[in-house]
């Protein structure tokens, strides 16, 4: 069972290396971080650990540090809505030795098939976030990293949940930026266009994040990841939600197979995990 304990006080940010939005300083976050949307969200993560505590709680940033199950050390730091708030969380967490990020949160699917309930591991992202094109022309592709990829993979199947693999767009809007009237209904014809296009070209789901975090540690050379919880579908109209404790079950099980993995690379000299050197450690 975790134990969940909360900080008291803030500590200045000018003062031992903390950072000015998260309220963390070197040593208070694993190398391994889950990225919920929801503030709320981190005791039901720290929930499948074995021991964790909150560590601080400013804004829409609320992290926890603790130990997996059978693992080791993770981390998750709640990042709020859209690309902006988002690209703080990760900038910060960097300059505090996090590497490995897995957005953990929801989508809506506009895909028919995909059933709510059902979670979507994304390979990629159409950049429509518009934090990344801060970053980079927008020509650069947002893409998850290929070994998170596989781990996400493997925790779904170990788990036997319901997933689906693909491409997402990261919007920077609710309304209008996933195709919906804004007020009044609102509309351009730009937007009423969006959800048949973004069908058409195969894309699965809408959610506001992976395409700001995708971009971000693909320039820095770090690794990330997204698997999120399906609580609508757009093109068949369910609005259903649940979902969520699957996906963060996936997250917290990929990040306990990527730690083995992590030390399976370190131990071979290799630069990176493939799968023959799990099947080389087994004599095969």
């Amino acid at each position: 069972m975790t134990s969940w304990q909360s900080t008291s006080g803030a500590t200045r940010p000018e003062q031992h290396g903390v950072q000015y939005h998260i309220r963390c300083k070197p040593g208070d976050v694993a190398r391994y971080v889950l990225l919920p949307g929801d503030p709320a969200r981190g005791g039901m993560i720290a929930a499948g650990w074995d021991e964790g505590r909150q560590v601080a709680d400013h804004r829409e940033h609320v992290t926890a540090t603790g130990r997996l199950r059978d693992g080791g050390p993770i981390s998750a730091t709640s990042t709020g809505m859209g690309g902006g708030s988002t690209s703080i969380a990760v900038e910060e967490l960097i300059a505090i030795g996090a590497d490995t990020f897995i957005r953990v949160g929801t989508c809506a699917a506009i895909q028919s098939e995909i059933a709510c309930g059902d979670v979507v591991i994304h390979t990629g992202a159409v950049r429509l976030d518009g934090t990344s094109p801060e970053y980079v022309r927008p020509e650069y592709p947002a893409v998850s990293h290929h070994v998170l990829v596989l781990a996400l993979v493997q925790a779904a199947e170990r788990l036997g949940a319901p997933y689906h693999l693909g491409i997402t767009a990261s919007t920077a809007s609710f309304y209008p930026g996933q195709g919906r009237p804004g007020h009044g209904g609102y509309t351009q014809s730009h937007v009423e266009q969006l959800m048949p296009d973004l069908r058409r070209a195969g894309v699965l789901t809408f959610e506001m994040e992976a395409a700001t975090i995708f971009t971000m540690l693909g320039l820095y050379g770090m690794r990330g990841g997204s698997v999120c919880a399906v609580v609508a579908n757009r093109a068949t109209e369910q609005f259903l939600g649940g979902g969520v404790e699957t996906a963060i079950g996936v997250a917290n099980e990929a990040v306990r197979i990527l730690q083995g993995w992590d030390e399976q690379t370190a131990g071979s000299g290799k630069r990176c995990w493939y799968p023959e050197l799990a099947a080389n450690r087994l004599g095969r």
